[in-house]
């Protein structure tokens, strides 16, 4: 680690302009990038590698199942009810707004065609009766819905009633407080669409036609997926207002932890000058670094590398990772070097001798905390290993542009200024009095008379913090990510109210194997029957609402008359000779194969949606598309259901069958989280003692130094955890990161105070007063590096995102928790561990002095 610092503060003294010229082409490479970075959306990149999660992909390789997409159409009343004449013209006007819209030619046609609701029945009334709804009272439109309801088929009025409210419908008024209208898209309609842009552009044209109608008291809004994650510039606009609001912050606080006052040459306008320089070339370094980053993490995507996928939602934090410790590096180094100034070293001695003592912090800091974000491979998340990866990518950017453009950059400046003798050395060295550093520096008399009381209270709070980490709720949603405002949302919302989330939710079963048998096909037949009485599983009428290789059977050679839709009479007498039963079973030893490929010759689209073949060219893969209402909320319980309507086919040996949909991802996602969050915990705090440890023992021969080093961060956690509880903020994919972020946050801070101490001790006779210059330089210095990031991400409070709100509040926790432990815990424990060597009449750094640490050749000859 002290060859890689001396090799950076060589190459400074040598050659800045070199350095500077190499570190802006790489920018122009790495940026030269970003115009390929892809993001993720809803799950993509949340989901652990479940089975769930594998059978959704192979479906969607497999099968030809994008043919129907339905968008749904939610019709809710100020007077609580929709049923009425200005509910039934409403719903008129916006079907023919449907039409009107891109969406109308693209519908799907045949029975029932592609604009269905809770009002068929109405319809149906006027038609057979010849009336004009214009004319209608709400008594009269009653009426009509009710009988014409009551003359419907029991399949066709139980799909009916399915539109109405699950919450509030009275059948016998009839009064319903809410509708659905289906709009059913043929997709096939669209040519060369694989990312469904065009399919999203048709359904906003329709949304914009229908939000456009005056209708009353009756309230009209569409809602699909495409729909709720469309809105991508109002996400990236509340991303920049965000972060933009933040740097302004830090900007403004970091110009007051950089002013230097009005000393010896130092006049207010230099002063201003002199502060607003660093602060830009800091914001400058790390606005580079986040390009390298961003750079980078394209080249490690699917597009080349393929080591990461695309950019998730959970990689925006990062950013505030970087300008969180870009802050730190850049108060700690820039502090650093006026303090060589004003020790009477000239300008490159300054910066060298800054870079090779900060920078013996920042190396260990940097790998330490590189390593502790790197254990995230380890996560059943993918964003989380993603975020581990390139978090480690960033960190390693910042410190490299930290410790070579800042001191270049310096060089090249101030060098000219002490050539003309005009550099404020006096000015400059003064920090060290200011009223933050001397009010932390005060605070050394604690560790030296309670360190003892300093740690009880420091392990009681700790105990609160395991408290609130076994206490903790775990929640995920793919919603998350939207604005709290999101007019889809508020519609997706009534959809779960009303409707148990709608009926546009599809599950699917894969069932993959050797499916061509016998076993297998009655198997389904069992399935299709037990689906019957599952819960949050349609039926209509007896039948479950679930399409398989057997449901297609059925409709092919069930007669008209009979219910059939596509009544083949030459494949039904075909089927019935390969050993098909009347109710749809086989007899053992039945040829399946060869019955499924003669449904296929029958109906080809229908088969290729629920079968699909192997690479060795056999039926290997089962797809039963099941048409459910459990939503989020009752998405763990449809899954229990399902898998146990599918016994008959999971009890044959090789044969597996796995439910999914989005709701069923999530909830894996969720179960994920709880299963490893405690341990993807302790594996990168383990990491990253287990590194301290080895660097301690290297440097001073006091490996135990890594462990007192790592122990207040392990406090900083479990307070946080705490904080979380206590504060009501739920365990999620983004909180998950926090724990990263108080790691990585507070090695860095304590490896600062520890590091420190190893140096002050050499020049102090005592522990007491080593500790108090460490505190008053360093100390201040983390105070300042604390004050600013803290305040800057306190914007995140305000944003309308609620993970970046939770995101606001954790940050805070973690950084004023890293900045308390090292300032009031790690202090104490110093000091006890100094005494007690002192005690055993050890010789503390004897071993490791203060010129081999950070080297005496600082010379620019």
């Amino acid at each position: 680690m002290k060859s890689v610092v001396n090799g950076l503060a060589g190459l400074v003294r040598r050659s800045p302009w070199l350095v500077l010229a190499g570190a802006l082409v790489l920018t122009f490479v790495f940026a030269a990038f970003l115009p390929q970075q892809e993001s993720a959306s809803g799950n993509e990149g949340f989901s652990p590698d479940s089975p769930e999660f594998v059978a959704g992909q192979i479906i969607s390789e497999r099968f030809d199942t994008s043919s129907v997409a339905p968008v749904q159409i939610v019709f809710t009343s100020d007077t609580g009810d929709v049923l009425t004449a200005e509910g039934l013209r409403s719903y008129l006007a916006v079907r023919d707004a449907v039409l009107a819209s891109d969406l109308g030619p693209i519908l799907v046609e045949g029975q029932g065609g592609g604009v269905q609701g809770f009002f068929e029945p109405a319809l149906i009334g006027l038609q057979q009766q010849g009336l004009a709804p214009d004319a209608l009272t709400d008594e009269q439109v009653k009426e009509l819905y009710a009988a014409s309801l009551a003359q419907l088929p029991e399949e066709i009025s139980g799909q009916i009633t399915l539109t109405l409210s699950s919450e509030n419908t009275d059948l016998t008024a009839p009064s319903s407080s809410a509708g659905l209208m289906i709009v059913l898209v043929d997709t096939q309609k669209i040519p060369d669409d694989p990312d469904q842009a065009k399919l999203q552009a048709a359904q906003v044209d329709m949304a914009d036609r229908v939000e456009a109608l005056e209708t009353g008291s009756i309230s009209a809004k569409p809602f699909s997926f495409a729909l709720l994650f469309s809105d991508q510039e109002a996400f990236t606009s509340e991303i920049g207002r965000l972060f933009g609001s933040a740097f302004v912050i830090i900007m403004l606080i970091l110009g007051f932890v950089f002013w230097t006052g009005r000393k010896g040459r130092m006049t207010a306008g230099k002063a201003l000058r002199r502060s607003a320089a660093d602060v830009a070339l800091a914001m400058l370094v790390i606005v580079l670094s986040i390009v390298w980053m961003n750079g980078i993490g394209v080249l490690f995507g699917p597009k080349y590398l393929n080591i990461i996928g695309n950019f998730s939602e959970i990689l925006q934090i990062i950013p505030i990772l970087l300008i969180g410790l870009g802050v730190d590096y850049a108060i700690h180094l820039t502090s650093r070097y006026r303090e060589e100034l004003s020790d009477g070293n000239d300008v490159v001695a300054s910066a060298t001798k800054a870079t090779r003592t900060v920078g013996i912090a920042l190396v260990l800091a940097t790998v330490t905390t590189g390593v502790g974000f790197l254990t995230n491979i380890f996560s059943p998340i993918t964003a989380i290993k993603d975020f581990g990866i390139l978090a480690t990518v960033g960190i390693g950017s910042a410190f490299i542009l930290m410790l070579t453009v800042v001191p270049s950059v310096r060089v090249l400046l101030d060098r000219r200024a002490e050539e003309e003798e005009r550099l404020p050395v006096e000015a400059l060295g003064a920090s060290s009095g200011r009223v933050l550093s001397r009010m932390i520096g005060s605070t050394s008399i604690l560790a030296e008379k309670v360190p003892l009381v300093m740690l009880a209270l420091a392990l009681t709070l700790g105990g609160l913090g395991v408290w609130g980490l076994t206490n903790l709720s775990t929640e995920f949603s793919f919603t998350d990510f939207l604005p709290e405002d999101s007019p889809s949302l508020e519609t997706f919302d009534v959809l779960v109210q009303e409707f148990g989330g709608g009926l546009g939710e599809t599950t699917n079963v894969l069932i993959e194997g050797d499916v061509a048998s016998a076993e297998v096909h009655n198997g389904l037949v069992q399935a299709w029957s037990n689906l019957g009485t599952t819960d949050l599983v349609l039926s209509f009428g007896q039948f479950a609402a679930a399409e398989s290789p057997v449901s297609v059977i059925a409709q092919t050679i069930t007669p008209p008359e009979q219910g059939g839709i596509a009544f083949d009479p030459a494949f039904a007498e075909q089927a019935f000779s390969l050993g098909l039963n009347p109710d749809l079973s086989v007899a053992p030893g039945t040829d399946v194969a060869a019955l499924w490929d003669a449904a296929f010759a029958a109906s080809p689209e229908q088969m290729a949606r629920v079968v699909a073949r192997g690479d060795g060219g056999g039926f290997e893969f089962v797809n039963v598309a099941v048409s459910t209402q459990g939503g989020e909320a009752g998405a763990a319980e449809l899954a229990e259901g399902l898998a146990d309507a599918f016994e008959p086919v999971s009890e044959i040996s090789g044969v597996t069958a796995v439910a999914t949909n989005e709701n069923i991802i999530s909830k894996g996602v969720v179960d994920a989280l709880q299963d490893s969050q405690v341990g993807s915990i302790a594996i990168s705090l383990v990491a990253a003692m287990a590194l301290l440890v080895v660097n301690f023992f290297f440097e001073v021969r006091r490996p135990f130094l890594g462990v007192i080093t790592i122990g207040p961060v392990v406090l900083v956690v479990l307070w946080v955890f705490g904080l979380m509880a206590l504060t009501g903020i739920s365990f999620n994919p983004v909180t998950a990161m926090i724990a990263a972020i108080a790691i990585g946050i507070g090695v860095p801070y304590t490896i600062h105070i520890t590091h420190r101490y190893e140096e002050d001790r050499e020049r102090f006779d005592s522990e007491s007063e080593a500790m108090k210059s460490t505190l008053t330089h360093t100390g201040g210095a983390l105070a300042g590096s604390a004050f600013t990031t803290v305040a800057g991400f306190g914007i995140l409070v305000t944003s309308s995102l609620k993970p970046f709100q939770q995101l606001g509040l954790v940050t805070a926790y973690a950084i004023g928790g890293a900045l308390l432990a090292a300032i009031f815990v790690l202090p104490s424990l110093l000091v006890l561990w100094d005494r007690w060597h002192h005690n055993r009449g050890d010789e503390t750094f004897a071993q490791a002095g203060l010129a081999e640490l950070i080297g005496e050749d600082v010379s620019v000859g």
